[in-house]
């Protein structure tokens, strides 16, 4: 009989471990999840700078627009060629993973650049208004 009761003690410590590795599944699928959501607009423009003057029933179908197209690109290109690639030429994965990411180095050095030394901008009299939505 102890040697049940043993037993039955090593299922429910067994049971404990699983459910806490299922808890801890359950929160990375949910990060995961959260940053895929934010991987749909990543490349979109879409801040208030941008966005500025519309009404928000307007904002919602040019989020919705970008995001369906941001999709549209990620499965009918992205995808495939990264399939194709890592099929047919697995050894470019690596430089053109470096070519992106000198690239977007170069980026935020030009961003951090531009905000410690802006330049003069020169408002030309033909020009509509930065403010005006409809420009």
């Amino acid at each position: 009989m102890s040697g049940l009761l043993a037993l039955l003690d090593d299922v429910a410590g067994i049971a404990k471990v699983a459910a806490a590795s299922v808890d801890d599944v359950a929160a990375q699928a949910a990060k995961a999840g959260a940053k895929a959501a934010g991987a749909l607009i990543d490349d979109a423009a879409v801040t208030p700078k941008y966005v500025h003057g519309f009404a928000p029933a307007r904002e919602l179908p040019i989020v919705g627009k970008i995001a369906w197209g941001s999709i549209r690109n990620k499965l009918l290109i992205l995808l495939p060629l990264g399939l194709l690639l890592s099929n047919f030429a697995p050894w470019a994965i690596t430089p053109l993973l470096m070519l992106g990411g000198s690239y977007l180095c170069f980026e935020g050095a030009e961003k951090i650049w531009h905000a410690l030394f802006p330049h003069e901008t020169v408002v030309d009299p033909n020009t509509p208004d930065e403010g005006d939505p409809m420009h």
